[in-house]
Parts: C-alpha cells; structure tokens; sequence
C-alpha cells in the first residue's frame, strides 16, 4: 500500500488543467500502480473520491467510491447533464476543514476509460453525480470553494467523509 501526499489549496498545481491519458499508457505498470496508489490515498484520506491532481500528478484521472467499490475513471467527460439543479453540501481533501454548498446536476451522464483502456458510460445521480461533477472540475483546475456558498470551517479532528 503506498499512500500519496494529498496537496492543499493554494498549491498552484490544483489550479493547472490536467492532460489527457493516452490509451496506450493505461495498461502500463506505472499507470496501474498510479490508479492504485490514488485508490490507497482516498481510502486513508476517509475521502470518497480523489483527482490525480491532487497528488500532484496532472493527469485527467478520478477515483470514485461506488456502491462496487473505488474504481478508476480515465479521461473522464460528461457527454449529458440534467436541467435541475440540486444543492450539495461539499468539503475537499485538498480543502481541509472547510465545507460549503455547491449547486450541481441532478444527474449526469459520463463517458470515461476504465482501467483495461476500453470506453465506459456511465448515467447516475444522486451522491455519485456530485462526487462525479467535483472530481472533473479537479482536473480542470476547479475547486469546489470557487462554485460554492455558504462557506464555513469546522472544527479541526471532526471527522467526516469528503470528496
């Protein structure tokens, strides 16, 4: 298990638009010990989804808690989003100690690569939307302090799970 140092606002690197994977990286070892290294950080993080970017590594990379398990998105996009809009009470990794309410998409639609390099789509809402529509603004250079109201800190130690 190999745990990554997760970087904190205002490291410039949240703020850098991550690059595209190609798909002939995807099944190398490094990229495979990437994707795993990622999935060993949020879990230790008590995180529910994580960027590359947030361990320093701009690549368009997500990991994200689903009912399955933590699994992998490459090059993620959302081809489809709802008109309705609902509000999401957010923290971050790379935000610590900080929440707010952000409005998203009810529901999305993505289409991603999975870990073997083949296309994936998925359609969901709900938490896995938000967690979805949050990790994608991360490899955009997106933080969630940037879309959201009702800013406010928390006590340090409390413990909760973040995105």
């Amino acid at each position: 298990m190999t745990v990554r140092t997760v970087l904190h606002h205002p490291d410039p690197k949240l703020r850098e638009r991550s690059r595209e994977v190609d798909v002939t990286e995807i099944t190398s070892t490094n990229f495979q010990t990437l994707l795993e290294d990622m999935i060993d950080t949020m879990k230790v993080e008590n995180g529910v989804g994580l960027a590359a970017p947030q361990i320093g590594v701009q690549k368009r990379v997500i990991i994200i808690e689903t009912p399955q398990g933590p699994m992998p998105f490459i090059n993620p996009v959302i081809v489809k989003k709802s008109k309705r809009l609902v509000n999401s009470e957010e923290g971050c990794l790379s935000v610590p100690e900080v929440y707010g309410i952000v409005k998203r998409h009810k529901q999305v639609k993505v289409t991603a690569l999975d870990r073997t390099g083949l296309e994936i789509e998925i359609k969901t809402g709900g938490l896995i939307s938000t967690i979805f529509q949050h990790e994608i603004d991360h490899i955009d250079g997106i933080l969630f302090i940037d879309k959201a109201e009702k800013i406010q800190q928390i006590a340090p130690g409390k413990e909760e799970t973040i995105i």
